[in-house]
């Protein structure tokens, strides 16, 4: 149900401004650590056909908090006339399966695609909100809406500039995300705050969705995926109006989103194949193995589509 009572930050109908931001991240603390959760299983595990490099630092010292190395991980041998795979995790920290379903892709997966495709990984974009679980970075800015040119979020702009450098062009780019409870009772609330903006409260989808670019929707391409989730875990049903987190149903399991307008990590390099994942977590259908699995398959039937077509 939507909220009763005004987040405690902020007066309601009136933007934050310095002070406010300033108590928001005053109420953040670390509760998992990204050093143990994917720098430490990157290097025990980078992939022998793979190289693991840092692409960057996101440094937030001066606001009271720590500097994180940016990893990603790219097929050793990189060869023109193949296609180009990138696969983006974390964009919002506190998705955890976006980072361990990426983790887990490279582990078991990474060495069998890379025969056929050159691959690109960047598996924690924001590791500070993954550290706090959190949506935002430390700004209280959301870098999946800061996907453009001079983008004030550094987690958005060090990782267009990674992709730039490594991969100038990209035939397939599935990027992973979660649905979670929190998006209506922390996220949601906290944004309409932020905003001066009234809160919009939508149903939270039980199952994995995927949303697609509008401009590049290719039908056939989200449905080869959500076949293959299916045999992991169960797909998301529409409200009684039919929609999914407020958008209308386009197939079982399919939403559209206008993405290069709103400035969304999808629409980052315009590759052909594009999807964004959402897996459930809060689930009672579903287990953390479950919700990792859901995001690995999708990254192996989405190569698998993209060397068939």
């Amino acid at each position: 149900m939507p909220p009763t009572t005004p987040y405690p930050i902020g007066t309601p109908g009136l933007p934050w401004g310095a002070a406010e931001r300033a108590a928001w991240l005053a109420r953040q603390s670390v509760q998992r650590r990204y050093a143990d959760d994917v720098l430490a299983p990157l290097q025990a595990h980078c992939p022998a056909g793979a190289e693991c490099f840092q692409y960057g630092e996101l440094d937030y010292q001066a606001l009271g908090q720590g500097r994180y190395p940016l990893m990603a991980v790219r097929s050793r041998a990189w060869l023109a006339g193949r296609p180009t795979v990138l696969v983006t995790g974390g964009v919002h920290g506190y998705e955890t399966s976006g980072v361990q379903g990426a983790l887990l892709w490279l582990r078991r997966d990474f060495e069998r695609y890379a025969q056929a495709v050159n691959v690109l990984v960047l598996p924690a974009i924001s590791p500070w909100a993954y550290e706090t679980i959190n949506r935002w970075n430390p700004l209280a800015l959301d870098p999946n809406r800061l996907f453009k040119a001079d983008s004030p979020a550094p987690e958005a702009r060090l990782a267009m500039a990674c992709v730039a450098a490594q991969a100038p062009q990209v035939d397939l780019h599935v990027d992973l995300h979660e649905t979670t409870d929190s998006d209506n009772s922390e996220f949601g609330p906290a944004r309409a705050a932020r905003d001066g903006k009234a809160f919009e409260w939508h149903e939270i989808p039980d199952g994995f969705y995927l949303v697609a670019d509008s401009a590049r929707p290719v039908p056939d391409f989200q449905r080869a995926l959500i076949e293959a989730v299916a045999r992991v875990t169960h797909i998301a049903e529409p409200d009684p109006q039919g929609c999914i987190i407020g958008e209308p149903l386009q197939q079982l399991g399919v939403i559209h989103y206008d993405m290069g307008p709103l400035g969304l990590c999808g629409a980052m390099t315009g590759a052909r194949l594009h999807t964004t994942t959402e897996v459930y977590p809060d689930s009672p259908r579903s287990t953390p193995a479950q919700c990792n699995e859901a995001q690995a398959v999708t990254v192996s039937r989405a190569i698998d589509y993209l060397l068939g077509n």
